[in-house]
């Protein structure tokens, strides 16, 4: 084909999209609202500047995905983030235990993909906002370089979940930088002006061992002064690599958009120097064999724009775990601020503080406070710079985009914009539709009105009576405190049998602890305490704490640390029943509006091995009635049907007393809320949670087979009947678990 030169000016292809909703960003945040969304009717468009979808967590920048469970690190048990990103999360987990990037990559894609009311729109870059009037945006307009289209992507509702904010930016929507004084927000860790303004960008590498010597020249540009660079240059080593360097840090007291280019030239300067001091500099022998295998091009960026919406989100909200009548979801990552000068800082890479427990996220720090069309996604929304410490992680604003995605397909139902959603009826529909969807809403539970679940009668072929765990583990030394969590109902505290074994005669203490907040599991109340004479050798110990428990609730049977003292184990996994160690005691310099406490964390699997015990009366904490509630993981109790592990054929029935139109199903099973499943480089010794549903059938009553599942790894199944199924029974039938007895934490009926 000839083209003739010398014509007039040419234009580029132009596209208009009509849509219900635009989502501009496609990292986690992004993609979950607008599955969500999708899932709900909507036609949605998901405008990303990057060739893959994931932002920070993608091949291309290679962070592990971070949320409420601080890698196990802290006393937020079964906090995992529940919806869209947990089905992810599983499923990487099954096709990708060993967290290869590029495997993440295809699922996200796939998520997408699979949605036919999504348009995706990859490599393309919004760059300005068309506004109807000066409160409400009409149309995005986007550019795709690499098929030189210019997109305009029109739409009653918009999604920033861009990172920098780009179209809050352009549609005038106020927003912040840097961090706010401590009187503003009564917030007593807002830093000061020598600590920093801004958390910067970081930036990652990959190395491969050979097998064979690899020499290494490095680039000019390469910073060739590493210890006297970077202050902590004595904690790199050549065996750690990929987001383990997240302190590889740069820009803070940079503009963080404006000089994005110029901070990551200094990032490949400090990587491509810290691998030549690794090969180079004779310290590291190890690195003889290793090549640089990959380096990312895009800097992973923390902070830039927060845009305010109607409510700020505050230190003490994270750390007082404060309610509002407008949650919808939640978060549990510490207050994390790094200084400001980053990997050439003298200081500590991070200054992290938790929480005891989870917190609530409101609705109102979901959409712009003066741009009346436009919600916020990611770590945009109105926090805080000190709250946003917290929010900013991926998985924390996944699930809040997950709210996001919902509320836009409330506000297009009824034709209303986002404030509308924040009150009334509107919020009480919100809030019932994600907690249906699998959102976790510290301290609510809301059944869904149209739940038929609500209205049968649920019996089971049997139900486990938590009397005791098998001393058939291996022995446990008390180098550290550790404490078998049970769940226990009201009234007497039963007495507690333990495995010790002693190599000579002395004492140990046995606490009984519980948390001053039933739905928070930090064992911040000692109940009874009880010193217990060991003589050598191995004993069954009875405790009887003689306390009362005021409501359902976890306690701790703490073990002190005793030299020359072990105690047993049990291989019997259990849903809702963990043992967890004394690691480390928060405590804050100064009165800085964090607590003092203890942490106690599990050991990962395949360790993490309950303690053995026997109770003097069995507990009826697993029955059938549980999956009746709207909570899918344990909180002040396990919220489980547990069935007896001799049963042969474990069977859920609900029965109602007339016909039902059954038109879907859910089912909710144990993929373990408290495993923080990593996304990437971590990697996992298992492909699914053992307290999983591996098969199953689901029958009416004509004993007609309306679905069966096999290799089941997701926590949520949903099955539509279409036509409606007239029923008036629903049998459930467990065939196959993953290891550990069947387990169903809720089933809902439409």
């Amino acid at each position: 084909m000839r083209v003739e030169g010398g014509v007039a000016a040419r234009a580029l292809r132009q596209e208009r999209i009509e849509a219900d909703l635009v989502v501009v960003g496609g990292g986690l945040p992004g993609l979950c609202a607008a599955v969500t969304a999708c899932r709900r009717g909507l036609r949605v468009v998901l405008c990303g500047d990057r060739p893959v979808l994931g932002g920070n967590s993608s091949s291309e920048v290679r962070l592990w995905g971070l949320g409420a469970t601080s890698h196990m690190g802290n006393n937020n048990r079964w906090a995992r983030e529940g919806g869209v990103i947990d089905e992810l999360l599983c499923e990487n987990l099954w096709r990708n235990p060993e967290g290869n990037p590029l495997i993440w990559d295809t699922i996200l894609l796939e998520w997408a993909w699979n949605e036919p009311g999504l348009t995706l729109l990859l490599n393309t870059a919004a760059y300005a906002v068309d506004k109807a009037d000066a409160d409400t945006i009409a149309a995005v307009r986007a550019f795709c370089a690499q098929n030189q289209t210019e997109y305009e992507l029109r739409a009653p509702l918009f999604c920033d979940a861009s990172g920098d904010g780009v179209v809050g930016f352009l549609a005038g929507a106020a927003f912040r930088m840097g961090a706010e004084s401590a009187d503003e927000f009564g917030e007593k860790f807002a830093p000061d002006e020598a600590y920093g303004e801004l958390l910067g960008h970081s930036m990652y590498f990959y190395s491969k061992d050979l097998g064979r010597p690899v020499s290494y020249t490095p680039p000019s540009f390469a910073h060739r002064n590493i210890p006297d660079l970077v202050p902590r240059y004595r904690a790199f080593d050549a065996g750690t690599f990929g987001c383990r360097l997240w302190w590889i840090e740069y820009g803070g007291r940079l503009d963080t958009i404006a000089d994005s280019e110029a901070i990551r030239w200094e990032l490949w300067r400090v990587v491509y120097g810290v691998w030549d001091y690794i090969k180079n500099s004779g310290r590291f022998p190890e690195a003889e064999t290793l090549t640089l295998e990959w380096v990312s091009t895009i800097p992973g960026k923390r902070e830039s724009r927060r845009f305010e919406g109607d409510l700020w989100l505050t230190q003490p909200d994270l750390i007082e775990q404060r309610r509002h009548d407008d949650d919808v979801a939640h978060g549990g990552w510490s207050i994390d601020l790094h200084p400001a000068d980053g990997v050439f800082s003298e200081r500590p890479g991070c200054n992290q503080w938790h929480s005891r427990g989870v917190y609530p996220i409101p609705y109102r720090c979901l959409y712009s406070r003066n741009v009346t069309n436009l919600f916020l996604a990611g770590r945009i929304i109105s926090a805080t710079h000190v709250a946003f410490g917290s929010t900013r992680v991926m998985l924390t604003g996944a699930v809040a985009a997950q709210a996001v995605g919902e509320a836009a397909a409330l506000c297009r139902e009824h034709g209303v914009l986002p404030r509308a959603a924040a009150d009334g009826e509107l919020l009480r529909q919100l809030q019932g539709n994600l907690i249906s969807g699998g959102q976790h809403i510290p301290f609510l539970s809301a059944p869904a009105l149209d739940d038929l679940a609500q209205s049968a009668t649920v019996t089971a072929s049997s139900s486990l009576r938590l009397a005791s765990l098998p001393a058939d583990g291996p022995w446990r030394a008390l180098t550290q405190p550790v404490a078998q969590m049970i769940p226990v109902t009201a009234g007497q505290m039963p007495a507690v049998t333990l495995w010790l074994r002693a190599e000579q005669a002395g004492t140990t203490v046995v606490e009984l602890l519980t948390s001053d907040q039933p739905d928070n599991h930090t064992p911040d109340r000692l109940l009874s305490r009880c010193d217990v004479a060991l003589e050598a050798g191995e004993h069954a110990v009875t405790i009887d704490f003689g306390a009362d428990i005021d409501a359902p609730r976890y306690v701790f049977v703490a073990v002190q640390a005793t030299p020359g003292v072990a105690v047993r184990t049990s291989e019997q996994r259990l849903t809702g029943v963990l043992s967890v160690v004394r690691r480390r005691r928060q405590e804050p310099d100064g009165d800085i509006g964090v607590e003092a406490y203890d942490m106690w964390c599990p050991d990962r699997r395949p360790g993490g091995q309950s303690l053995a015990f026997e109770l003097g009366s069995a507990l009826a904490v697993f029955e059938p009635e549980q999956v009746l509630t709207a909570i899918e993981r344990p909180t002040s109790g396990p919220n489980a049907w547990v069935a007896d592990p001799a049963d042969p054929a474990p069977t859920l029935t609900l029965t109602w007393p007339t016909q039902q139109a059954v038109s879907g199903v859910s089912l909710c099973f144990d993929t373990d809320f408290d495993h923080a499943m990593e996304t990437v480089l971590m990697g996992h010794p298992e492909r699914v949670a053992p307290f999983c549903v591996r098969a199953y059938r689901l029958l009416d009553d004509a004993g007609n087979l309306l679905a069966e599942v096999a290799d089941n790894h997701q926590t949520r199944r949903i099955h539509r009947f279409e036509p409606a199924v007239e029923t008036s029974r629903l049998r459930l039938e467990v065939t196959a678990t993953w290891g550990a007895p069947a387990a169903v934490f809720r089933c809902l009926v439409s």
